[in-house]
């Protein structure tokens, strides 16, 4: 598991992961730019009060949406990186593993899906995070459970599926269970660190290409031994 997360870190060096990165990350600052200037404008024509009183209300607001950003930014990125993380995924398989067979490429219409199943994944860690922080009594473990859990079958799912139907990705999925929810640990711990949660859905892909090529690799090595795995 270690092995294949450090191939992922090594691939930011690659000029392909940069260029998702930097393309994910000055579309989410567009975005966020839009959609703060839209409410401001909508509040200054809604709002009738006096010239101070207005401005107050402006500059609380303003600092609002400038902290609602701060926890928007994350899963903003992982909605729009996910129109990528196809690509990349095949990037990580040609140069890591180009004798292989290819794996099948999303259609846009399950890219996209894919990047809003992605997105609202993010959204859903992010609002736990923040249920944590309201809610000191919540078990932090709960959060690791849930999120290893979802995150792991996830991005699984995503690098698995460009090489198998979904009855053998299930198939495959829980005959290593062990191993992809650590994997999912992993990808939860980096999400709860600002900043570094902008990296998770591009390390996450490529960590978890490596970890299926390693997984199909040793099914075959107990399919040649005779070796039946249990669904």
């Amino acid at each position: 598991m270690f092995a294949a997360a450090a191939k992922a870190i090594a691939e930011f060096r690659t000029p392909e992961f940069r260029t998702v990165l930097l393309k994910s990350l000055g579309l989410t600052l567009a975005l966020l730019i839009v959609l703060f200037i839209a409410l401001q404008t909508l509040a200054g024509a809604l709002m009738v009060f006096p010239g101070w009183i207005e401005t107050v209300i402006q500059l609380i607001g303003g600092l609002g949406l400038v902290i609602g950003s701060v926890f928007l930014v994350a899963p903003i990125t992982s909605l729009i990186a996910g129109l990528y993380l196809d690509d990349i995924a095949g990037f990580v398989e040609q140069r890591h593993y180009p004798g292989d067979a290819p794996g099948n490429e999303l259609t846009i219409p399950n890219a996209i899906v894919i990047s809003l199943k992605f997105g609202l994944v993010v959204i859903g860690v992010n609002f736990l995070v923040l249920l944590l922080l309201l809610l000191p009594g919540i078990n932090i473990a709960a959060f690791f459970v849930a999120n290893g859990y979802l995150l792991g079958r996830e991005y699984f799912e995503l690098a698995a599926l460009r090489h198998f139907p979904r009855a053998e990705v299930a198939r495959l999925r829980s005959a290593n269970r062990g191993r992809v929810f650590l994997s999912g640990l992993l990808i939860a711990g980096m999400v709860l660190v600002p900043v570094l949660n902008l990296l998770t859905p591009l390390f996450a892909t490529a960590f978890m290409v490596h970890t299926v090529k390693d997984l199909m690799a040793k099914d075959r090595g107990r399919r040649r031994d005779g070796i039946t795995l249990s669904t």
